[in-house]
């Protein structure tokens, strides 16, 4: 990739943002990386904006709730079983380590597999570093942004001296998910050093006055078991990304290793008619 941006002789800043602001590249290493998969990933951003209008992102209104409450909802339709706040006392395996049920309450829940959080299995995952976040309540949106209602801001690592990129994300009362008036802005980035409230300083001084403020340090958990010996297949931890691109591929990473296939999110009429039209 490196050598593409110099063919084009594209200037520093430049290269920075068509790299993480676009690409969503979190370091720069794929500028030694084959210059098709940073492409592939400004082509996905260019058609979003196209399908989506003067953004490449969506939202979900009411917040982030509503995806598990979607899944609710399919799951019914599918014969599924949707349990909230019930607590898991054992998993149970067989006498090769294999999961054969869950038990909560004093019932078993028999299954091949399962599918988590990487908090459920504490001994089945390491550390593999931190995330340091700041959720700000404001009553105005964030200066110098054109008065939108919702905001994203990636500050490339190299324009504060960093290893890693800082984000912001600002969301309102345009998508119901605080009252009139009031912004919503989640500062994150990967921590790098002892004090972790410092390393977001660049990102919160570009807020403007902030009326409360709530930290959080938290671990990011990686699995380190085998999902096809034990039948647990984990998920990794959340990062710092604020674009939610590492975790869409953790789940389709979770998924391949469930069935052995891609994940599709075509129907099966538009792949027949891919298929005519290649004919």
């Amino acid at each position: 990739m490196k050598e593409l941006f110099k063919k084009f002789s594209l200037d520093d800043n430049t290269i920075d943002f068509i790299g993480h602001a676009m690409a969503l590249h979190r370091e720069d290493s794929y500028l030694e990386r084959p210059a098709r998969e940073t492409v592939d990933k400004i082509n996905l951003y260019i058609n979003s904006i196209s399908r989506y209008g003067n953004t490449p992102y969506i939202y979900p209104m009411y917040g982030l709730g509503e995806l598990p409450q979607a899944f609710a909802r399919l799951s019914a339709v599918y014969g599924g079983t949707y349990m909230l706040h019930k607590p898991i006392e054992k998993v149970h395996y067989d006498n090769e380590g294999r999961v054969i049920g869950v038990e909560s309450e004093g019932e078993t829940a028999k299954c091949k597999m399962v599918v988590a959080s990487p908090e459920y299995f504490p001994e089945k995952v390491k550390v593999a570093g931190q995330v340091v976040r700041c959720i700000c309540f404001l009553d105005h949106p964030i200066p110098n942004c054109n008065e939108n209602e919702s905001v994203q801001l990636i500050i490339p690592q190299s324009e504060v001296n960093r290893q890693h990129d800082i984000y912001v994300c600002s969301i309102s009362h345009a998508h119901n998910v605080s009252k009139e008036g009031i912004w919503i802005a989640i500062v994150s980035t990967t921590v790098e050093t002892e004090n972790p409230k410092e390393e977001i300083k660049p990102a919160l001084a570009l807020l403007g006055d902030i009326k409360e403020q709530f930290y959080s340090v938290d671990d990011i958990l990686v699995p380190t078991n085998n999902p096809l010996e034990d039948g647990i297949f984990i998920t990794t931890g959340y990062d710092a990304t604020s674009h939610f691109e590492t975790t869409m591929e953790d789940v389709m990473n979770v998924y391949k290793s469930l069935t052995g296939e891609e994940l599709q999110f075509k129907k099966k009429d538009e792949k027949k008619d891919e298929k005519t039209e290649k004919n």
